[in-house]
């Protein structure tokens, strides 16, 4: 299946070595030898391309449904063959600023380790490398595999957390700046940031359960000596939903407090509106009485009635303006 399975292979004693083609015969040597394993890692296989697999490790129904389905929360599932985690690998795209999600299913049994993973992020490659590279660590079997990706996917959850947190950090001073930008541009940022961050919790919370269960070593398939390194895994996940759940909170602060600047950017239209009505009330109420029709009505019959009316209503104005400038209203 080219292009499904990224990469098949034997370790034993922690080196890869060769293995037949076959996975049931694969599987059989690597049983009878006893310091063995298959590790095969597959991309979005179809049905039909995971039922071989499946059925040559025998893996439980319900967690291939779920492995082929996808749209999985984080979890943990002990079926009597083997063991089945979801992980959710966050990847971030620093062109658009933006956080998306795939998702990592592992098969843990006896002899063997199936991984699938869904999405065009969380590469095992670079792992499976790192681990070649270790076979002091890689001798201790699936167990060992599971931890390194466990591993991975929660240490780059705090590197995208920190990611966000500077872009968090240009958002607050973008909703500070003493030169108001556009508003509603501020508001749909800080609302689809809202959403990423929550998002990211979505992959993350769900996690501890799961990294819970396996430092406490009561997880088939898992050795007892993997419960400080899963214990580690544990502390690294706290941190990052620590980290997310600051994310929010400042959020949710940077939100209130734009909310709050546009009341008050609100009330300074209002006010300089006012003001300007008030100095455009005065003449309009000076010329609304003189344009009464009455026949007797002082100065109307005087040379510099009309200058004098004129000079009256400039200086209301100015003195209106001037009362205004000095409260903050113009």
């Amino acid at each position: 299946m080219p292009g499904v399975i990224v990469d098949c292979a034997m370790y034993r004693d922690g080196r890869r070595s060769p293995a037949p083609e076959d996975f049931s015969d694969a599987l059989d040597e690597a049983r009878a030898v006893g310091d063995a394993f298959l590790w095969v890692g597959m991309h979005e296989p179809t049905e039909e391309e995971f039922e071989h697999v499946s059925r040559e490790f025998g893996l439980h129904k319900l967690a291939v449904e779920d492995a082929l389905t996808a749209h999985q929360r984080p979890k943990l599932e002990v079926y009597d063959d083997s063991l089945f985690v979801v992980l959710k690998p966050v990847v971030y795209d620093d062109d658009a600023d933006t956080v998306a999600t795939g998702e990592l299913m592992v098969f843990i049994g006896d002899s063997f380790v199936v991984t699938v993973r869904h999405g065009e992020g969380a590469a095992l490659a670079a792992v499976r490398t790192r681990l070649e590279q270790e076979p002091e660590v890689l001798r201790h079997g699936p167990t060992a595999v599971l931890y390194a990706v466990s591993d991975a996917v929660v240490d780059h959850y705090i590197e995208v957390a920190a990611e966000l947190q500077a872009d968090l950090e240009e958002l607050e001073a973008e909703v500070f700046a003493p030169v108001a930008p556009d508003t509603r541009n501020t508001a749909a940022r800080i609302y689809g940031f809202k959403r990423q961050v929550l998002e990211f919790r979505r992959a993350t919370s769900p996690l501890l359960q799961p990294m819970d269960r396996l430092a406490s070593g009561t997880v088939p398939f898992v050795h007892d000596h993997a419960r400080p390194f899963f214990r580690d895994v544990a502390d690294h996940l706290t941190k990052a939903n620590e980290y997310i759940e600051g994310l929010d909170r400042l959020l949710s602060d940077a939100l209130a407090a734009h909310l709050a600047q546009m009341g008050v950017r609100q009330n300074d239209d209002m006010r300089k509106i006012s003001a300007w009505a008030a100095m455009a009330a005065v003449p309009t109420m000076v010329a609304g009485i003189y344009g009464m029709n009455f026949d007797h009505m002082p100065e109307l019959r005087h040379t510099w009635g009309y200058p004098a009316v004129l000079a009256v209503m400039a200086a209301a104005c100015l003195g209106l303006h001037r009362l205004f400038k000095s409260r903050g209203w113009l």
